[in-house]
């Protein structure tokens, strides 16, 4: 079983309000996967979750850190592969933070397989000032459970 749901989001504010409006259903061992073209959207749409979970969290993408941790009820974890291989990403100690909390990872697509197999997938199209498409995505366990979430969000102004 698998499915899909697409939101629109016309702003940087709108994009922040709907990473914002998942984050309540995030637990740990949560994986979201975020894809796109650089300007995509992927660093606000985390801002989004990350000031939900922890007010106030100033939002840098990890390009050269890794990670970031937000900390909160279930803390976030905010990674980007950018910079990675597939092959080099197993080396991160993904297990360790999963037991610890959500991930949430920027370029996704370079996360194993066996990540990707339970998450929720959110491909991010637009850029400069276009609307921004998010099309979310499943296939099995915790991303349908996530993607169910995603799907009964209200449209972002």
């Amino acid at each position: 079983m698998s499915g899909a749901a697409e939101r629109r989001a016309a702003t940087v504010g709108a994009t922040e309000r709907l990473g914002a409006a998942i984050a309540p259903a995030l637990r740990c061992g949560d994986v979201l996967s975020l894809t796109g073209d650089l300007g995509a959207g992927k660093t606000r749409f985390v801002a989004g979750i990350a000031g939900a979970v922890c007010p106030g969290a100033r939002v840098r993408s990890p390009s050269f850190t890794l990670v970031n941790e937000y900390a909160g009820a279930t803390p976030v974890f905010h990674l980007d592969l950018y910079r990675l291989a597939t092959g080099e990403v197993d080396g991160l100690g993904l297990e360790e933070y999963a037991a610890r909390g959500a991930l949430v990872v920027e370029w996704g697509e370079r996360l194993p397989g066996h990540w990707l197999d339970d998450a929720l997938r959110i491909a991010i199209a637009g850029d400069g000032d276009d609307p921004r498409t998010f099309s979310a995505s499943a296939t099995r366990g915790r991303g349908l459970e996530l993607l169910a979430a995603w799907c009964s969000l209200p449209e972002a102004p």
